[in-house]
C-alpha cells in the first residue's frame, strides 16, 4: 500500500484496491504531475537488473568449452539487451539440428569463442544450467573467428570461411533475421 486513491492517482506499476494506490512491482516510487492537477505514483524498477532468461526467449551467448555431447555457454544478451552478468548455459548434442540429430558432431557445429543465437528450452536452477536449443534455421553461430583472428564469413548452413586465408571450418550457422541485426 502506497498511498489513499484520494491522495494520488495509480501509474505505471500500480493498481487502486479498496481506495487506495498499491505497488504491482518491487521498485522505486516516483511521485509527478498527474492529469487534473492531481499527483501519480508510479512504480519503476531497473528493468536490466531484473532481466532473466525464460523459456522461449532468444539468446546471444560465447561458447566456453565444447566436447563430445554438448557445449558450455554463457549467456550474455536476452533478445537485445545485455545482462549484467553473464548465465551458463548448456547446448547438448541433440538440440543442435532439428533433422539428422544423431548425425550431429559438436565439434562440426560450434568452437570456444563462436558468439551464438540459441533459444532457452529450459530454465536452470542453482545447480545446473539452462538448457538452450539452436534446432531452427535462425539460430545456430553468428560470429566465428577463424585461426588468423579474422571474422570468418558465412557461405553456407554449414560451413564458414576465412576471408584472409580461406581456409573452410564447419559450423551450424544462423540464418540471421533482420530484428537480430544491430545497426
Amino acid at each position: 500500500r502506497l498511498c489513499s486513491a484520494a491522495e494520488a492517482a495509480a501509474g505505471s506499476g500500480t493498481y487502486t484496491r479498496r481506495g487506495a494506490v498499491c505497488a504491482a512491482l518491487a521498485g522505486c516510487l516516483r511521485r509527478g504531475g498527474g492529469a487534473g492537477g492531481v499527483p501519480q505514483v508510479a512504480v519503476l524498477r531497473d528493468a536490466e537488473a531484473q532481466l532473466l532468461p525464460d523459456v522461449g526467449a532468444v539468446v546471444t551467448c560465447r561458447v566456453c568449452s565444447i566436447n563430445s555431447r554438448f557445449a558450455k555457454v554463457h549467456i550474455l544478451y536476452v533478445g537485445s539487451t545485455p545482462l549484467r552478468s553473464a548465465f551458463r548455459g548448456t547446448i547438448r548434442r541433440e538440440d543442435i539440428r532439428a533433422t539428422e540429430k544423431d548425425k550431429v558432431e559438436v565439434y562440426k557445429s560450434f568452437r570456444p569463442g563462436d558468439i551464438v543465437l540459441a533459444k532457452v528450452i529450459s530454465l536452470g536452477d542453482a545447480q545446473s544450467n539452462y538448457l538452450l536449443s539452436t534446432a531452427e534455421n535462425e539460430l545456430g553461430v553468428v560470429v566465428a573467428r577463424s585461426e588468423a583472428g579474422v571474422q570468418m564469413v558465412p557461405i553456407s548452413w554449414c560451413e564458414m570461411q576465412c576471408p584472409q586465408t580461406h581456409t573452410k571450418d564447419f559450423r551450424k550457422v544462423a540464418r540471421v533475421q533482420p530484428q537480430f541485426l544491430q545497426t
